[in-house]
């Protein structure tokens, strides 16, 4: 006798304005009605209402269960870069994941280990966007390591570290490439480097692929503004932060095709 298959399991987060709370509402009792089950635990599928902003909060949530739990998004906002359905569409989206199996589309995440100068404790975070590393007070300088060795003694405003997905984001605005998220890698640029005829940075981002790790070690004991994704965090007492390809990856339910560089026109140069 055939074995019943479980039913799947979901949870909706909205961004919380009308909009997307009336649009959570509703998904939640469509999938319901299809016989779907609702679990915020331990969600199989996590749809995210709301912008891309939404779905950081949705995957810093759920980032312990990553192999396990597969993300989608609605935006009810402007075009998301990781939401790829419209309000008007809901539907149809109700009756894909309900009746269709999904392809599974997964992309490289950047793991941070920040070691302290007491060696008692480390911590690490995953980002799905970017890392970003300034000095609370004044000008950072700091150490930029590659496999070991030492590159440069970066000065200037700060640093950024982030993901091929996130590379559309505030590594963008910063002047960095744009990756294809197929691609296992990091990106280092740099905000407002000093360059004169004592001081010189490369001035250029530093894409690095997964067997490279990126470590970052203070000249100076101060006090560090470090933000993972849109978690603005103070740390005292750095030792070094290390910034590597994670071996965890993010899994988005694919329906239908979502073609990078389409999406990539879309948010930026269409009309």
């Amino acid at each position: 006798m055939k074995e019943k298959q479980a039913p799947m399991k979901f949870a909706v987060t909205s961004k919380g304005d009308e909009t997307s709370n009336i649009l959570t509402q509703k998904i939640k009792t469509y999938l319901l009605d299809f016989d779907l089950q609702y679990d915020e635990d331990a969600p199989d599928l996590v749809i995210s209402v709301g912008g891309d902003g939404t779905l950081l909060y949705a995957f810093h949530r759920y980032c312990r269960r990553l192999d396990k739990t597969a993300f989608v998004g609605v935006h009810t906002g402007h075009l998301g870069f990781y939401a790829d359905w419209v309000p008007e569409e809901i539907e149809k989206l109700v009756i894909a994941i309900a009746k269709t199996p999904y392809q599974v589309v997964e992309y490289p995440l950047l793991e941070v280990i920040i070691r302290y100068i007491n060696g008692e404790r480390e911590t690490k975070y995953l980002a799905l966007n970017e890392c970003t590393v300034k000095s609370v007070s004044g000008t950072l300088v700091i150490d930029v390591e590659i496999r070991g060795d030492l590159f440069e003694t970066f000065r200037g405003d700060g640093l950024c570290i982030s993901t091929p997905t996130g590379s559309t984001a505030y590594n963008k605005a910063l002047g960095g490439a744009i990756l294809h998220p197929s691609l296992e890698a990091i990106q280092v640029t740099e905000m407002a480097s000093i360059n004169n005829r004592v001081f010189r940075t490369i001035g250029s981002p530093l894409v690095l692929p997964a067997h490279h790790t990126c470590m970052l070690k203070p000249v100076n004991n101060v006090d560090f503004q470090i933000t993972i994704d849109h978690l603005s965090l103070l740390h005292k007492d750095v030792k070094s932060i290390q910034c590597r390809v994670a071996d965890e990856k993010i899994r988005f339910a694919r329906f239908r095709p979502f073609p990078f560089w389409k999406r990539v026109r879309d948010s930026f140069i269409a009309d």
